[in-house]
């Protein structure tokens, strides 16, 4: 099913690590290219988003993305994409992130919940209780 859906978004660029799951998005055409296709996809009920918002040099933010990578290869019903805030700051501040880092959980197009920091438990428990809400 994961695959059905890759196939939708664009994959990331060649200077990002092309094993991961996670698309990285370096523009605001590249988010808003995602954001739509999430969207538009929203009367499937069950697809949810995982937005991370992070900072090259945000030290918690390094320690938590290969538990984010992780996380996008083994839910591939979901999709996870990395915004650095210093590259788009304007889809940060859309988004009222204040601090990194910040992973917004959407669903049709909404937001369903955030997690603040770099709490790799919280986020994996919030993700799994979207997911089984819409089963």
């Amino acid at each position: 099913m994961g695959s059905f859906f890759s196939t939708m978004f664009t994959p990331p660029p060649a200077g990002d690590d092309p094993n991961s799951a996670v698309v990285a998005a370096h523009s605001k055409a590249a988010y808003d290219e995602q954001w739509e296709a999430h969207k538009s996809a929203g009367k499937l009920a069950w697809l949810q988003m995982v937005i991370d918002f992070s900072a090259s040099w945000c030290g918690p933010c390094r320690f938590i993305e290969p538990a984010f990578k992780e996380m996008a290869s083994r839910y591939t019903d979901a999709i996870f994409v990395k915004i650095d805030v210093d590259e788009l700051s304007e889809v940060a501040r859309t988004w009222k992130v204040e601090a990194m880092p910040t992973f917004v959980l959407t669903k049709g197009g909404k937001e369903v919940s955030r997690v603040v920091g770099a709490k790799k438990d919280e986020l994996e428990r919030k993700i799994g209780m979207f997911r089984s809400s819409s089963s």
